[in-house]
């Protein structure tokens, strides 16, 4: 399983900088309780005259060591709860891990390079310390997934793909490739999802001219695919009842032509400022954006909408590419508060849809107690809706994001 690594140059008092950036970072996700973008986020701004190679260091070590947590922990008998951590042996045991050369330097000296090889072959026999779960996530989705959760365990362990969205109102998936390949970046398409463009090699496209002048957006594959599920048509009357800064719904504009009306909705004022700056940039006029500060702006919508999207809140199990993080931060009662939530949203908005509408229930959780089950008790306690058709992406499959959706229409 592990290679012999290359024997390592000794490293530049920079790179010794880089390395303390990445302990410090992972301290305020650990041990202060930060998600692990802002985390990041505020590593990076701290360190303003970094270059990309010095940025994508630090994330990239950051990734790894959160992906890989409970492993690197197990290995270094570190226990859960615990303050006082050797940050430099938890970063020397990634590096061995992904078989990477440990740097020539004092902090090595001390760590026993041999002893830590035999822990890694011994605990990687084990999955959940493997792929680094807690006990009671693993058992929770070997319980409603089964033999699944083997390969899919190991597939939301990696590194997430870098997908785009061609917004097809300004530009066609093949154009914008063309369009990008002449500024050096590469891109595939993907056949399954229609207007997706995965990178060869990450970059950073926010700062190019075709991300200013609106061409494309960065979002996932099968997040796309619920757009499109949604069988939207030019002229419609659109809600999107959690649409947050509006990645679905800039792309729902897109599929209607930019012609009909498009209601979004959120609890957070911020995440819809972010999604009128996305419109403007997309060249979108038929989003209105509305906080939901009270139950009036729900009521208010009843029987108006052709077509209503519910991409509910979730465990988010199904994106912990993205967000491995969230495995040490999600609990057990979250979940079961979820599902309460879920069901909730599903009686309040579904009345947003008038006779003869559809809603689609989507969720970006590999439990079923998240999709199929909530579509069924749902169509079990409401008769007047009937059931269309369900989809599901898997990561182990597609290599993206894990979504679940479900198409029904009201009938009375």
């Amino acid at each position: 399983m592990y290679k012999q690594a290359k024997k390592p140059v000794r490293p530049q008092a920079e790179t010794i900088k880089l390395i303390k950036e990445v302990f410090i970072t992972l301290e305020n996700i650990f041990l202060n309780d930060q998600y692990m973008d802002k985390a990041i986020e505020k590593t990076m701004r701290k360190n303003k005259r970094w270059g990309v190679k010095d940025r994508a260091f630090v994330a990239e070590a950051t990734y790894n060591i959160v992906r890989n947590w409970r492993l690197l922990c197990t290995v270094n008998d570190i226990r859960e709860g615990e303050k006082t951590i050797n940050w430099w042996h938890l970063y020397f045991t990634s590096l061995l891990l992904f078989e990477k050369p440990i740097p020539e330097i004092s902090q090595a000296k001390v760590f026993n390079r041999d002893k830590t090889l035999n822990k890694l072959e011994k605990y990687w026999k084990i999955r959940k310390l493997r792929e680094s779960y807690p006990d009671w996530l693993d058992n929770l989705c070997q319980q409603e997934i089964g033999a699944r959760w083997e390969k899919l365990s190991a597939s939301l362990n990696k590194p997430a793909r870098m997908i785009l969205r061609a917004n097809s109102l300004k530009i066609k998936p093949e154009e914008l490739q063309q369009s990008l390949q002449e500024v050096n970046i590469e891109t595939t398409l993907i056949d399954w999802s229609p207007e997706a463009l995965e990178l060869t090699y990450s970059r950073n496209v926010f700062r190019t001219e075709e991300f200013a002048a609106g061409l494309f957006e960065v979002q996932d594959s099968a997040s796309q695919m619920v757009s499109e599920f949604l069988g939207v048509k030019s002229g419609m009357r659109v809600v999107d009842a959690c649409a947050g800064t509006g990645g679905k719904t800039l792309h729902i504009a897109a599929l209607m032509k930019n012609k009909g009306r498009i209601i979004a909705l959120d609890n957070k004022e911020f995440k819809l400022q972010e999604l009128r700056k996305r419109s403007a940039r997309a060249g979108i006029n038929i989003i209105e954006a509305r906080a939901i500060d009270s139950t009036k702006v729900i009521k208010r919508l009843y029987d108006t909408a052709d077509r209503v999207l519910l991409d509910v809140p979730c465990s988010g199990t199904g994106i912990l590419r993205r967000n491995p993080d969230s495995k040490w931060k999600l609990t057990e009662e979250e979940v079961v508060r979820v599902r309460e939530q879920q069901r909730d949203l599903l009686q309040r908005y579904s009345p947003i849809t008038k006779v003869g509408g559809k809603m689609l229930y989507a969720t970006c959780s590999i439990l079923p107690s998240e999709g199929e089950e909530q579509v069924k008790w749902f169509l079990e306690n409401n008769a007047d809706w009937s059931f269309i058709g369900e989809k599901r992406y898997w990561t182990d499959l597609l290599g993206c994001d894990s979504f679940y959706m479900a198409l029904l229409e009201r009938k009375k």
